[in-house]
């Protein structure tokens, strides 16, 4: 347990993850922070009150400033807005870019040993905004997408072969979007190469499915964007740095020159303790995953070019 966990973004992923890490009693505090006034702190306080019930004492605090985060040990940003009719990408990328700016200016100031872990989309710029902005080595900024892109893909494939999820060893690597690289050649069931259980056809529609699993979700909702399993990823992440787990996770990570590629975030394998990023894991790729990851790299420095910070 640390002291203090800070989640900025009070919206349904921010406030989900508040909830979870509370749940789990990561942090003694779990500071919830957003600009509208009121929002933070009547859901900070409704998720105090279920401690009774659930049986945590991690303290929900709701703000709508920085003060109460002060000291925190890992921020994790999940405020922005989503797409809306009639706006660019390049539109939502610099939005977002300013708030992400405005929130690692503060935490920068308040928190200057956190860790920090970037939810806001799209997410490995954002990440780059982050890190740039607050000045933070790399190993103190990392990006939740591949947690989320492989639970996905973990999930499509328990429910096929009608197997246990526990059973499914799976790794998505890439930027998180359309061009992100399910590894085919290191995804097992209980050791068993997914590639002998299951036709090539079959697999590729699921690989295509992990690949839009967010828009699916927004299709369905109409009005809205994936936030459970987004909390539960940022949560993994959080818990693996909290009790200094060496997970080996798939995550957004600053490249200085690991599988060929520096001066991006990109999704890689990634052993995460209390020092935040530890080490990148780098494994052998077939010749089709390497050239996809190049394909996903460049589709990553593509918008970073029409960023404005």
């Amino acid at each position: 347990m640390v002291n203090t966990i800070t989640v900025v973004g009070a919206g349904n992923v921010g406030a989900t993850t508040a909830q979870r890490l509370a749940e789990k009693e990561l942090s003694r505090r779990v500071v919830l922070v957003d600009i509208v006034e009121g929002v933070p702190q009547g859901k900070g306080l409704d998720q105090w009150q279920t401690a009774p019930i659930e049986g945590f004492d991690s303290r929900v605090i709701g703000t709508n400033g920085y003060e109460e985060t002060t000291g925190s040990d890992i921020v994790i940003i999940t405020a922005g807005i989503a797409r809306k009719p009639g706006m660019s990408r390049d539109d939502l990328m610099n939005t977002n870019a300013g708030i992400v700016k405005a929130v690692s200016e503060q935490v920068a100031k308040t928190s200057p040993g956190a860790i920090v872990i970037v939810v806001s989309n799209p997410l490995d710029v954002m990440c780059h905004v982050a890190k740039a902005v607050t000045g933070f080595p790399r190993e103190r900024v990392l990006g939740m997408a591949g947690v989320l892109d492989t639970a996905r893909y973990r999930a499509f494939l328990a429910e096929a072969l009608d197997v246990s999820v526990r059973d499914i060893q799976a790794m998505v690597l890439g930027g998180h979007g359309d061009t992100m690289v399910p590894l085919i050649s290191y995804t097992t069931v209980s050791g068993i190469p997914i590639t002998q259980l299951m036709p090539r056809e079959q697999l590729d529609r699921i690989v295509a499915r992990t690949r839009t699993g967010g828009a699916e979700i927004v299709s369905l909702l109409k009005t809205g964007s994936a936030y459970y399993a987004p909390s539960a990823a940022a949560v993994q992440m959080a818990e693996a740095v909290v009790g200094d787990q060496k997970r080996i996770l798939p995550c957004s990570a600053w490249l200085e020159g690991e599988y060929g590629h520096s001066g991006l975030f990109l999704g890689v394998p990634c052993k995460l303790g209390r020092r935040g990023l530890e080490a990148i894991i780098e494994v052998e790729l077939t010749a089709d995953e390497r050239a996809a990851l190049a394909r996903s790299a460049d589709a990553v420095r593509e918008p970073m070019a029409a960023l404005t910070i």
